[in-house]
């Protein structure tokens, strides 16, 4: 068996009742819930476990949210002694992987990414910025089409997910065009996402310099576990390069594909999303289908990922 990395899910991956079959069977699940509950003076937990899709939609709800779910998730599969050999997370997903990598205390990341979402909200006017997905075409293509449907406002890649899907953001009105010019060129589909501002884009940097107030305010601690950040795909271990890193993912694309090659160059071949949804599983299906992709975000998905971490562990140690 090569190596093991951890991957935490960002915002789209939220549904009502997240978390809640893990927290009532692990009490270091649910002593997550508490801890998050106390540190944001209102009940995280019941909007995880019972909340409407409607209110977990809502940015500075689901950041907090997907974080507090996943850090509880990952805590679960430390109990169960799996620890990676390297973490990465998808946008907001970065703040759960630094939890993991011990870089960040957790009741500090779910007060920065509760702000995080409240800065992102209020960036931009409801109705002004958008998100599209853009499958089926190069991401090259997908920069180019950018280009010419700017037309003096913003639009650009935000999320570079893998070869065959590419997020676009930026003014509402140029994201349109964009989608369209994407449609016309041949992509298999170009949607509009249901988002609630621009997010991975110069639109955001209001946002961008309101959080870097706070992250400047934050500890960080050296890294337990090597990380790939988002804004650069590169590897980190340092605090200060893990801080400096989120204050410009703000507004830079998240190169996650990059980041996913950086980690099988390093030796890792099996891979764990931890947290809700299967998001990120599918993306690395489109990016390399030679690796092992499992996931945790209840019960039965807990059960099934051990049962093959162990005999992966055992034909490997028997090889």
């Amino acid at each position: 068996m090569g190596k093991l990395a951890f991957l935490f899910p960002g915002q789209g991956s939220q549904y009502p009742g997240m978390g809640r079959e893990l927290a009532a069977n692990h009490a270091a699940a649910r002593s997550v819930f508490d801890e998050a509950d106390k540190a944001l003076g209102f009940s995280i937990s019941d909007l995880c476990f019972n909340g409407s899709e409607e209110a977990l939609k809502l940015t500075a709800n689901t950041q907090p949210a997907i974080l507090t779910t996943s850090v509880a998730t990952y805590r679960v599969l430390a109990e169960n002694g799996v620890q990676p050999a390297f973490v990465a997370g998808h946008s907001l997903g970065e703040y759960s992987a630094l939890v993991a990598a011990g870089g960040l205390d957790f009741v500090d990341a779910v007060r920065l990414v509760r702000h995080r979402g409240e800065y992102m909200q209020t960036a931009v006017p409801e109705g002004v910025g958008a998100m599209a997905a853009i499958l089926g075409l190069a991401p090259a293509q997908v920069a180019g089409i950018c280009k010419k449907a700017a037309d003096g406002q913003v639009v650009a890649p935000g999320n570079l997910n893998s070869p065959d899907q590419t997020v676009i953001s930026g003014h509402a009105e140029a994201v349109k065009r964009a989608v369209e010019m994407a449609s016309a060129g041949g992509a298999k589909r170009a949607v509009m996402l249901a988002v609630s501002a621009p997010f991975h884009s110069s639109l955001m940097l209001p946002a961008a310099q309101r959080l870097e107030n706070d992250l400047r305010a934050t500890k960080f601690h050296p890294l337990r576990i090597p990380l790939v950040n988002n804004a650069d795909a590169e590897i980190t271990t340092s605090g200060e390069e893990a801080r400096e890193a989120l204050i410009r993912q703000v507004t830079l694309p998240v190169r996650w594909e990059e980041c996913v090659r950086e980690l099988i160059e390093q030796g890792v071949n099996t891979f764990v999303e931890v947290g809700p949804g299967r998001v990120l599983t599918g993306l690395l299906r489109q990016i390399d289908r030679s690796i092992h992709v499992f996931n945790v975000e209840d019960e039965k998905s807990l059960r099934a990922t051990l049962e093959k971490l162990t005999q992966a562990q055992t034909e490997s140690a028997e090889a």
